[in-house]
């Protein structure tokens, strides 16, 4: 018996057995979220290309629109034309602050364009706390008083001051918002201990096409000369680095092959590697472009830890934890960067994955078979961990929660499909109560 149907829309995924082909890769969804608020700096039309069409990413484009800016987008092209001549206001609604994480990112734009800004707090995933206490701690120290009451923050420059600024932890946000910040204030502002992540590297291409004197150095340091007017740009954005790592698992998980001409493989150098540990064969491209995956149909476990950039990427820990779940053996997976970022195992748990967790760290010892079942993706990263494990699960597998889905990818499963995936969108009923896949024998009640 079926119970507590409800209409929503759900992935439908069923066994797929062998991936093979080859697929474009999108835009970065994670550059364009940091180059869209920079363009607010400028005065004029500017164009981005391969510009992808996830959820986050049109979300950024109303909140530009919001702010003032003409906002042209063709989808299906990846081109959008902005004018952010029109732009006059500092102050950005709650509601477009609650949609994504990333709203934060406007907030050193503003202060750079207007000397001060108003937002809320952002929302996004819950993935953890993430606060946003390295950003306004050292835009303090650049000379921004902050008012805050309840989940409205009030920001002004007041005393504009360059300065050295050492991060206590990486953090992309914080880097960003200070870079942005910082073009507004005469003189060197050294940021140490900076993000460099591609993402980040993209926007700074894209600040020094606008004019600005930047620069990343060692140790770890980015360099802005503030006080120079930024002219709008044109720029192709970044192939998303996330998108690639997804489809080489989908292909190495299945035992088939792909190639993705357009992957930035220079920016995957130890996720790569450690696909290379499980036996997969992997081929890289000239000046660091470009990848191939042959699969091996043994695939050993390997253990791996999330760092910042260059480590192993955090956002590829959910989808590089479902591999292991069908690997040879036995591996522990470390995350360090995000503290909720192992919701995810219990999803994988009601496919019959074998995996222990004890604070940060997951044992995951792999199994000869995954069985479908009804799963809730509850954040970006964790809704392509399950997309993989059905497409190798036994049945039928129902994701909910694909708001998630849309928000971090671009037709993904069109491109899955384009690989032999069997994967529909529905919006239909769905009973609370899955289907098991599993044998009787093997169920748990």
């Amino acid at each position: 018996m079926r119970e507590g149907s409800a209409t929503q829309a759900y992935l439908e995924i069923k066994q797929s057995g062998v991936l093979s082909g080859t697929v474009s890769v999108s835009g970065a969804k994670n550059a364009a979220l940091a180059i869209l608020p920079a363009l607010v700096m400028t005065n004029g039309c500017s164009r981005l290309k391969n510009l992808p069409a996830s959820a986050d990413v049109v979300h950024m484009l109303q909140l530009l629109e919001e702010l003032g800016a003409s906002v042209t987008f063709d989808a299906s092209a990846g081109l959008a034309d902005i004018d952010t001549s029109t732009i006059k206001r500092w102050r950005v609604s709650p509601e477009l602050m609650r949609k994504m994480r990333a709203s934060v990112f406007v907030l050193g734009p503003l202060l750079s364009r207007f000397g001060r800004a108003e937002l809320s707090m952002p929302g996004g995933c819950v993935i953890g706390a993430r606060p946003i206490n390295y950003h306004l701690e050292n835009l303090a120290r650049m000379g921004v008083e902050f008012d805050q009451s309840g989940d409205v923050l009030c920001a002004h420059l007041v005393c504009p001051c360059p300065q050295r600024l050492v991060l206590e932890y990486p953090s992309v946000g914080a880097t960003i918002n200070l870079i942005c910040a910082a073009l507004s204030i005469s003189g060197q502002t050294q940021i140490v201990n900076a993000a460099l992540e591609p993402e980040v590297l993209d926007l700074v291409a894209v600040l020094q096409k606008m004019g600005a004197a930047i620069q990343a150095t060692v140790p770890a340091t980015i360099e802005v000369v503030g006080g120079r007017e930024l002219q709008p740009v044109e720029h192709r954005v970044m192939p998303d680095r996330l998108e690639v790592g997804v489809l080489l698992l989908a292909a190495a998980m299945s035992g088939g092959s792909i190639k993705l001409p357009d992957a930035p493989a220079y920016s995957l150098d130890l996720f790569l590697r450690k696909l290379e540990d499980m036996g997969h064969l992997i081929t890289r491209g000239n000046d660091g472009m470009g990848v191939t995956l042959q699969a091996t149909k043994v695939p050993r476990a390997v253990s791996f830890t999330t760092r910042p950039y260059p480590g192993f990427p955090t956002d590829l820990q959910a989808p590089m934890m479902a591999a292991q779940c069908i690997a040879d053996g036995t591996c522990a997976v470390e995350e360090t960067v995000f503290e909720n970022r192992l919701v995810h195992v219990r999803e994988l748990q009601k496919m019959g994955a074998q995996i222990t967790c004890k604070g940060s760290k997951a044992i995951v010892t792999g199994v000869e078979e995954l069985y479908g079942a009804n799963v809730i993706a509850s954040d970006i990263r964790a809704s392509s961990a399950l997309v993989l494990a059905a497409l190798v699960a036994r049945g039928r597998t129902s994701m909910t929660g694909i708001h998630h889905w849309r928000r971090g990818y671009d037709g993904l499963e069109g491109k899955l499909c384009q690989l032999g995936a069997q994967i529909v969108l529905t919006e239909s009923v769905l009973s609370s109560v899955a289907e098991d896949a599993r044998p009787q024998s093997e169920r748990s009640y």
